[in-house]
């Protein structure tokens, strides 16, 4: 209730206050002019679309010692090396990773460029942990901002959304742009939290869509997404579509400007094609 309340003042203020060159001017806590969603009484990234309610977590994933992955994953990031990760350049271009790693972490560094696994995905799933700073510095979008993008192109947002109004579909476990997440499961800044994922990858006929990608997502143990259906890429301030591409890409770490930490990061291979 009290966390109810906080919010609801936040809302209110942010939605009243005058507008300053803070960061309430770059980053909304959402849009009254982008295009309707295909289908849809909601705009992207619609201010005035219900934010989800808040539900406190339970303890499971908040040890200081990530769990142990399960005996067939694939380790991608086991706190020591980003020897199976790529920097993602201007244009696509390949760079050595640049991140921090530390303490059985690693962390984005303001400045370089999203991180990407040097091996490729189709249906798979995928168990991240995830913290944002402890020292909360800025509001909406701008304030522990990173995302998850499957196959580089399919966003779950990672997003300071303790206490934090921003637009519905673009909080922590949003499918970004598309689908608010069911729940508010979102620890204090600076506490690890989890992601736990089955995404299935669409197919294509040639150039045209068989079948969507679809989506199941847990944060810190509360189902956000269940088999959802996907509308295609991610796509900012306006709808998305799909367009044919591989059939296995990399998995992509966005960086967004904030130093949002990353640890305990696997993968296991899953063959979700109908038998």
């Amino acid at each position: 209730m009290i966390r109810c309340a906080l919010s609801a003042m936040l809302l209110a203020l942010l939605t009243i206050a005058p507008c300053g060159a803070d960061d309430r001017v770059e980053y909304p806590t959402g849009y009254t002019d982008t295009p309707f969603l295909p289908g849809d009484r909601w705009r992207v990234h619609d201010d005035a679309r219900p934010r989800p309610r808040i539900v406190e977590p339970g303890t499971a994933g908040i040890s200081a010692q990530p769990g142990a992955p399960p005996s067939d994953a694939i380790i991608l990031f086991d706190g020591k090396d980003l020897s199976r990760w790529v920097q993602r350049g201007r244009g696509g271009k390949i760079l050595a990773p640049a991140w921090k790693v530390e303490n059985g972490y690693m962390e984005v560094v303001p400045g370089t460029g999203s991180h990407k696994t040097k091996e490729a995905f189709g249906d798979v799933q995928l168990h991240i942990e995830w913290a944002t700073p402890a020292y909360v510095k800025g509001a909406s979008q701008a304030r522990g901002n990173s995302g998850v993008l499957i196959m580089e192109l399919y966003e779950i947002q990672i997003l300071d959304s303790y206490e934090n109004i921003s637009y519905a579909d673009g909080q922590a476990g949003a499918i970004y742009g598309q689908y608010p997440p069911l729940a508010n499961a979102s620890r204090k800044p600076g506490e690890w939290q989890t992601y736990d994922i089955v995404f299935e990858a669409p197919r294509f006929d040639g150039n045209q869509l068989a079948q969507p990608a679809f989506v199941t997502v847990f944060h810190n143990g509360v189902l956000l997404h269940h088999r959802r259906q996907m509308m295609g890429p991610m796509r900012h301030k306006a709808p998305s579509e799909y367009a044919s591409h591989a059939p296995e890409l990399p998995l992509l770490l966005q960086a967004h400007g904030n130093p949002v930490r990353f640890r305990n990061i696997w993968a296991r291979r899953l063959d979700l094609s109908d038998p």
